[in-house]
């Protein structure tokens, strides 16, 4: 399975608006933990180990900035 990164979220800033609300009032500690509960979650329904692996390094090279040449 290939993973998609095309836009597929139905209606995105309502997902978006719940997903703050989610976080809403959490420490940060609290907060990370629910990013990585949700994560586990959703990776348990995507099931599909090449798709997640694929996910796990966009997510990570899209996290990395790039270090530009020094003059």
């Amino acid at each position: 399975m290939t993973l998609n990164t095309a836009a597929n979220l139905w209606n995105a800033d309502a997902f978006y608006e719940a997903l703050i609300e989610t976080h809403r009032g959490l420490s940060t500690e609290q907060s990370h933990a629910l990013n990585a509960r949700l994560v586990l979650l959703l990776a348990n329904h995507i099931g599909e180990r090449d798709a997640l692996v694929q996910a796990l390094a966009a997510a990570r090279a899209a996290g990395v900035p790039t270090q530009e040449p020094k003059p």
